[in-house]
């Protein structure tokens, strides 16, 4: 029985960890996986490195972006952060 007490402050803090810092990166992850692979042709979207373009074209794992009448570059699909809808603008 005093080992359980002696260990409760390290189980309380974890279960505290645990709904503050690693159950609401989880559900973000979740979320931007679900948006990736929800991914269309035509959709605005911005890169992690801040590059905002049109989806040209894509495929299982890559994204081919064009920004206007600009050159169409090949880009992971992890690198959307967003996409953007055209509604909020």
């Amino acid at each position: 029985m005093n080992t359980f007490i002696s260990l409760l402050p390290i189980i309380l803090m974890f279960v505290i960890f645990y709904f503050l810092l690693i159950r609401p990166q989880q559900k973000r992850q979740k979320q931007v996986r679900q948006m990736q692979a929800d991914l269309q042709k035509g959709d605005k979207v911005v890169t992690i490195g801040g590059f905002h373009a049109e989806i040209h074209a894509l495929d299982e794992d890559t994204v081919v972006l064009q920004s206007g009448d600009g050159p169409r570059l090949t880009y992971d699909r992890t690198a959307i952060r967003e996409v953007k809808n055209d509604n909020a603008q």
